[in-house]
């Protein structure tokens, strides 16, 4: 008998059956369409932290005030990083230094001093977070304006009183993020500053803060006018190459220590942290491949609970059709037929559930996604992976099954109540 025919009555039986049917696909369903779930959120994940820590600038390194003994997490920008207080071991002069010293691997060098501030325009305030930087910071951060212009050198030297505004501040304050505030002024801490420019729209970051919210003035003013501070938050640096990033955070680790007087062992007595983007990267990327690996693991459980029901589903089959297959046996049929027959539903119920599970898993990732403002991506290798993981896991559990129905005497089958 060829596999055609095989399948023809494997449909047939299991048709004669739809509501013990359907039932024994359900461990298939929920199993398969967890695990295409929890991976399309985790690639989705993935996707939006590379893209908000590529977002941040290319070949991007961060020196950050404060003992790596005492950080509890890293940092870009010096406003993600967590530490135990204000730490004052970063100045001007250590930006200087480090622009001036290595021309062949630093493209640019960016202080920054960062704060959160109240702003007022007419009859509306809004808080927010104020950073201090030079007009480097722009390529450093990759921080484009939409309107008007960013800070100039001249506005440094001259500490000049100028803003640059985030759409969420402009939003915020004149009602609408289309609003062009370019030429008014808006109260920083009770000084007046006249708004040059726009920054251009980046929406949420991968660790969920809004890039949006934000000022940027010139970082002198905001170190004499708005902080009255010396320290910077941290030092924004681009290598001139991604080849020569490693060795732009010896030669800086090199200079600081030196600078800040610091004696052996490093980096343990260090009062600074050089954080690099790609580091950051692929840490991240490292921990959202645990988590998603985790939960896909927890969904495969619930693929082998379906497995174990459709065995036992199989079994119950075999023992309510013995005297049919003692018939066919007694019509000419093969042990290897009646083995291919019931190994072919069993592999009919793994796979048409573990399809419909694909299609339940793709809608929930998009539903999950939207419910939680995150991405989801449904990847066509997922899906394959999906059924071939059902087909096997059909097959695995209906060999038990389809083995014990083919060793059937033909004579005592036929004698079965």
């Amino acid at each position: 008998m060829g596999i055609w025919e095989s399948l023809r009555i494997a449909l047939r039986a299991l048709g004669r059956n739809k509501m013990r049917t359907a039932l024994t696909m359900l461990g298939m369903i929920i199993g398969v369409s967890a695990v295409i779930t929890m991976v399309a959120l985790g690639a989705g994940a993935t996707q939006r932290v590379t893209a908000s820590i590529s977002s941040l600038g290319t070949n991007l390194l961060t020196v950050i005030p404060g003992s790596p003994r005492l950080r509890f997490g890293g940092g870009m920008g010096g406003g993600m990083g967590g530490s135990t207080g204000p730490v004052i071991t970063l100045t001007m002069d250590d930006s200087k230094a480090i622009a001036s010293h290595f021309p062949e691997t630093v493209a640019a060098v960016a202080p920054t001093a960062r704060g959160g501030i109240t702003t007022k325009l007419g009859d509306k305030s809004y808080e927010t977070t104020l950073t201090g930087t030079t007009p480097a910071y722009r390529v450093v951060s990759n921080t484009p304006v939409s309107r008007g212009r960013f800070i100039s050198q001249a506005d440094v030297d001259g500490r000049l009183k100028v803003a640059v505004l985030g759409t969420t501040v402009i939003e915020q304050l004149l009602g609408s993020a289309d609003a062009n505030p370019v030429g008014m002024y808006v109260q920083i801490n009770r000084v007046a500053f006249r708004v040059i420019g726009v920054l251009k729209t980046k929406g949420a970051g991968g660790f969920g803060q809004d890039q949006d919210d934000m000022v940027i003035v010139p970082v002198t003013t905001a170190l004499r006018r708005v902080f009255n501070r010396d320290y910077l938050s941290a030092i924004n640096v681009e290598a001139a190459s991604k080849e020569t990033m490693d060795l732009a955070i010896e030669q800086m680790s090199r200079l600081l220590r030196q600078r800040h007087h610091l004696l052996p062992p490093f980096p343990d007595n260090d009062d600074f942290s050089v954080r690099s983007q790609t580091g950051l990267l692929e840490t991240l990327q490292t921990a959202t491949g645990i988590m998603t690996s985790l939960l896909a693991g927890i969904a495969v459980v619930s693929l082998i609970v379906g497995g174990i029901g459709i065995m036992n589903i199989m079994l119950v089959s075999v023992s309510e059709r013995t005297r049919e297959i003692g018939l066919r046996k007694a019509v000419g049929a093969t042990s290897r037929d009646i083995l291919l027959q019931f190994l072919i539903e069993s592999c009919v119920i793994a796979v048409v559930g573990g399809m419909i599970g694909v299609a339940l898993g793709a809608g929930g990732a998009r539903v999950l996604g939207r419910i939680f403002q995150t991405t989801s991506i449904v990847s066509m290798q997922s899906v394959l992976e999906a059924v071939i993981v059902a087909a096997a896991v059909g097959i695995f559990f209906g060999i038990y099954p389809a083995q014990k129905a083919s060793r059937l005497n033909p004579i005592e089958a036929l004698r079965f109540e």
